[in-house]
């Protein structure tokens, strides 16, 4: 699994990377380490809403299964 960093904190870098990217201030020799770094933020990401997702799904099957 990706390194201990919560969603915010990897949505807030990804975010940051974008922002400089967009505006010129990482060189050529940064270029391909920043798209590495964003491609795992990209990951963690994506892996934590599909376990939030999850979880949610999870809950609200239980919830219905108490109705019933």
């Amino acid at each position: 699994m990706s390194p201990k960093i919560s969603y915010t904190e990897a949505f807030h870098e990804l975010q940051t990377i974008v922002n400089e990217m967009e505006a010129g201030e990482i060189s050529v020799d940064q270029v391909a380490e920043k798209v590495k770094r964003a491609a795992m933020l990209i990951r963690i990401c994506k892996e934590k809403l599909s376990s939030t997702e999850s979880d949610v799904n999870q809950i609200l099957k239980e919830l219905e299964e108490d109705n019933n």
